[in-house]
This record gives structure tokens, sequence and C-alpha cells, in this order.
């Protein structure tokens, strides 16, 4: 689709004397205006050099002085407008660079066409672009510009609630993001997070118990995980989402996701995304509680002590170059590999060729830190496939669209598997089908539950019509009447006697409906470095590895070769916290 971009007082072209004037970049542009302190900070050059942090915290501040926040640049006279996107107030300079040609974030996993303003600038090779080991060595030997005690890796749902938890613990904490915002695989997150024993449960009479999650968690990860790492995860997931509402976050909708014997599943009331629902919340608090965030900031070296104990780390920031950072105890949240290609295809050959929908910072860099000082890895080769990624594409169709009562039909239209299956035996199934793809089908009853369908509606992804007759006729599922007739009945009598699906909470009666092409794609990596139940690292012999903590996909051995759905989210707050109050206890005590 192609999209003209017409938000805010920054254009194409500048208007003079009745005449369009094309400038070369924004900086061209806006030193028109009164030279480079319109931007920068007022001074020579070699200052204003010195001044840019790489968060380019000035830099944004002047955009938003002068343009306004994002909810002042919304305009809903465009299709698709990036100052509404689900990745909330990211910087500004996330798409827009001065100096060269700009970038839409939304296409690191879209394929919008907009029209950006000054879109003929040219292109700078990218800062982020390689590892330079002479000049990490050279960071080393100059020594540390800065000392603090903890130094949280990634800026996801496990890295935020690491240092939100070590600063709450007394220590003081800068965490770094690689990216130009924070978020993560997190902020991509559409399900919600499980959790048993809360209030959310009791409202609606369910009965679950710890002993159910840790088994439903075990039984679908083939009983290869790690049990005493599970254990904790099932008793202490009801903390993680009181936790989460004391920072501000709303869990009180509760849905089922697949493998999962009962309804565990906390999400924002409405229908929201839980992904960019926490990551706001985290944000804020944050800020609240005036923790050091720096993006642009990728480690490129965990520095050892001659004991081996932590010294701190090497940070390669966007504008500052690589400079060394001491800490005595520093938190790996980096998220998995999966969109690793090179890692992929060595630890899982046959996956090498999937999509993902993984963020574009997935790219294993604490795998590669941790493994370098000696550092053991747990389950490295198990890689999961989520079955609704939406086909041609990278966009996650949610889990708990399926658990909200969406069916899942082949192109012929029919059932094929149970819906509320684990991910690597519904990704299994589809593959088996003779085009390797499947449907989602629903109907508006699910759309007014679960209103982020919208947003894929938004994006182009469904088919729709006003009768299931009528959607069989524009998707060539010839069988998807006679399907809809048996599940209808299937679902008044509460039994499902072609695949056993023990949940159906919607059956397909109210129009319009609506079907989206899924396949199965690389989703969460469940290897990684290996953990103690403490969140401390281990190395080659199982033994501590002085003053560093992981969590979050990062780390292995908690989902064993396969995830259920609900509990990706449930280990960034539980391991998060607890890798973050552990890494304040190390620093502290020293």
């Amino acid at each position: 689709m192609k999209l003209k971009y017409l938000a805010s007082a920054v254009a194409v072209m500048m208007l003079t004397s009745g005449s369009a004037i094309a400038k070369n970049d924004l900086a061209s542009f806006h030193a028109e205006m009164g030279d480079c302190q319109t931007c920068h900070v007022t001074g020579k050059m070699k200052d204003i050099k010195k001044s840019m942090t790489d968060s380019q915290t000035h830099e944004n501040t002047q955009c938003q002085d002068c343009h306004g926040g994002y909810a002042d640049l919304v305009n809903d006279k465009l299709e698709f407008d990036p100052h509404a996107s689900h990745l909330g107030e990211i910087n500004c300079t996330s798409c827009h660079s001065g100096h060269a040609k700009p970038e839409l974030t939304c296409n690191n996993c879209h394929n919008f066409e907009m029209e950006m303003p000054f879109a003929d600038s040219k292109a700078k090779k990218k800062w982020d672009g390689d590892w330079n080991q002479e000049k990490i060595q050279q960071a080393i030997a100059k020594g540390p510009v800065e000392t603090v005690d903890v130094i949280v890796v990634g800026g996801g749902s496990a890295g935020f609630n690491a240092a939100i938890s070590a600063k709450m613990a007394g220590a003081n904490v800068v965490l770094f993001e690689k990216a130009p915002y924070t978020g993560g695989n997190s902020m991509l997150a559409a399900g919600g997070i499980n959790a048993v024993g809360t209030p959310q449960q009791k409202a609606k009479g369910i009965e679950d118990s710890v002993e159910w999650y840790a088994e439903d968690a075990m039984k679908g990860g083939r009983n290869k995980n790690d049990p005493k790492l599970v254990q904790i995860l099932a008793e202490e997931s009801a903390g993680a989402v009181a936790w989460l509402e004391s920072l501000g976050a709303n869990m009180d909708d509760l849905k089922r996701s697949g493998g999962a014997r009962v309804e565990r599943t906390h999400r924002p009331s409405g229908g929201a995304s839980v992904g960019p629902h926490i990551i706001d919340t985290l944000r804020k608090a944050a800020i609240e509680r005036d923790i050091s965030v720096r993006v642009n900031s990728r480690i490129e070296k965990i520095v050892l002590n001659d004991d081996k104990s932590v010294a701190g780390v090497v940070v390669h920031g966007r504008h500052s170059g690589y400079n060394m950072v001491a800490a005595d105890s520093v938190v790996l949240a980096t998220g998995g590999y999966g969109m690793n290609k090179q890692m992929v295809a060595y630890y899982r050959p046959t996956m090498k060729d999937m999509t993902s929908s993984n963020n574009v910072t997935a790219t294993g860099d604490g795998v590669l830190l941790a493994k370098e000082i000696g550092a053991s890895m747990t389950d490295i080769d198990w890689v999961q496939a989520h079955p609704t990624i939406g086909k041609d594409s990278r966009i996650l169709i949610s889990e708990t669209v399926r658990g909200v009562g969406a069916i899942m039909v082949n192109t012929d239209g029919q059932r094929f598997i149970s819906e509320l299956t684990t991910r690597d035996r519904a990704s299994d199934a589809i593959l088996k089908q003779k085009d390797q793809y499947a449907w989602l089908v629903f109907d508006e009853q699910l759309v007014e539950k679960k209103k982020m369908v919208r947003g894929y509606e938004h994006l182009g992804m469904l088919s729709k019509a006003n009768t299931i007759e009528e959607l069989a006729k524009i998707t060539g599922m010839s069988d998807l009447p006679k399907t809809a007739v048996d599940y209808n009945k299937y679902q008044a009598a509460g039994k499902d006697d072609a695949f056993g699906r023990d949940d159906m909470p919607l059956n397909l009666s109210k129009p319009p409906f609506y079907a989206v092409k899924v396949a199965p794609g690389i989703h969460h990596t469940m290897g990684g470095v290996a953990v103690d139940t403490d969140a401390n690292v281990l190395n080659l012999q199982s033994w501590k590895m002085d003053g560093l903590f992981a969590a979050g996909e990062v780390t292995g051995g908690l989902h064993g070769h396969n995830r259920l759905g609900g509990n990706a989210i449930a280990e960034t707050v539980v391991f998060g916290r607890k890798a973050g109050e552990n890494a304040a206890k190390h620093a502290l005590k020293k």
C-alpha cells in the first residue's frame, strides 16, 4: 500500500516565496532555522559532539518541544500512522536521522510503502555493523569511564524487571539497550502471562494449583525441562502478576492458552496486547525510579577480573564509541537468537529457511557474550516454531485467538487437530497438510472479545464475509460450511467428538466471519545460557560465575523442548526480578 507521510511541521519540502525547495537531509532543513543548535546543545562543534549522548535524549526533546509529542502528531486520516503504533512513544530519532537517510522502524516487521521526509538523503554505514575487537581491547586497557553496582544488558521485560528490582534493592543500576528504543521481543508479545492462584482465577471460580501449572509446563516441554526452574516459575507466578499490577499494569482478563488445563493466561482487560502494555508500564516505572536507561548502546564484551569475577562490560555507543563501564554484577537479558540466521542454521538447520516472528534485536548477543567467557549452555539447539504466524509475513497471530474461540482448518476447510494442542504439535500438523499452511476462522463474537484482532484487519491480513458460505468461496475452503455446522454442534453439546478440544468458549454464528492464513515460523529459542535457581550463570563445570546473572529468553532449561504460550512473559517477570535482586545483593555485599 502507498501511504503519504503527512504528520507534523517536518515536511519533505520547505515552502519559501511560494516555491518548494528540496533539502538534502533533516539537518540541512533545520540549519536554516538556527544552525546546529536548533537540534543540539549550544556550543562549538567539538562541544556538540562531546555532549551528544548515545540515547540522543537532548535531540529527541528538541523534536518534541517544536513539533509536540506523539499524541499531538497522530493523524487519523492516515491509513497507517507510525505515531500511533504499538511500539509506544519511541525516540523520534529511531526513524528520523538528522544526517542520513530516514528508516521507518515499522518496516523492521512490516512492509509499508511510506514517503518519509528526506527519503532521498544518503544512507550511512550502520554504527553497529560489526564488533571491533581492537577497539574493545583498547577500551579495556584504558579502564572504566564509569562505575555502577549493577549493569543490565537488554531492555525487554526481563531487563526492565531486573533493573527495577535491583534499584529497589538499593543498587546503582544502568540498563543498556542496543536498539534505538526499548521493548525487545516482549514488545511483540500478544498473549498474556500464565499464573496460578491469582485473585482473577478466584473471582472466576477456576480451580488450579502450582502442581498443575508445573505438570503442564513439564508435559509441554516433553519433560526435558529443569523441574527446579519450573517449580519456581509456578510458585512465584501469582507474585509476578501482583508485581506488574503494583507497577500500574492491568492484568484483569483471563484466558486459556494451548497446553494448559485451565484458564491461567492473564492479560489486559479490553483485549489489548499484553506486550506493549507491560513494556509501557515498565518504562514508566523505570523513569519514576530514576533508573538510567541508555539506548543505542550495544554490549560487546563482558570483562572479568583475574579471579574470573565480573569486572564490568565494554559498551559500544552510537556516538560515544567504545568504553568500559565497571560493575560488580551484570545481568544478561538480551533475548534469544531467533533473528540470527547463522545461529539458527548452525543449531537448528531444519528451520533455517523459516520466517521469524522475532524482533530484529533477537540476534543471540547474550549467548555469544556468555560463551566467550566460558558459560555453559542448556538446550541451545531447541528452537520453537509458532504454528500461527501470518503466512508470508512476520506477524504473529496470537495463540489466544485460538484460546478465545477460533478454529483451525486446512485449505479445504477441514479441521485437522485440536486448536488447544501445544505449539510443536500444531506446527507439525500444519506442515503435514498438503499446502503446509492453514486458516484460522472466527466470527464477530471473537473480535468483540479480543479487540487486537482489529489490528490484523488493519494490516490487510483478514478475509471477511457476511456468511460462512461466502467466506468459503472467497478462500477456496469448499468444506468450511460443513465444518462450521459440525463445530457448532460440538460447542453446543460441550464435547468435541472430532479432536477432543475441551474448551470451546464460542461458536461460529455471528457475522461477519473472518479467516486468516497462518503457517509455522521461528518464534522462541528454548535453549541458552545455563542458570541455577537464583539466576546465576553457570560455567562449563556448572559452578556459579561470580557476579554474572541472566534471565529471560537468553537462558535455557526452563521450557525444555517446547514452550507453552503464556510462560515466556511469566519467565521474564519471575526470573528478571530474581536476577535483579540477587545481582544487587552480590554487588552491595562487596
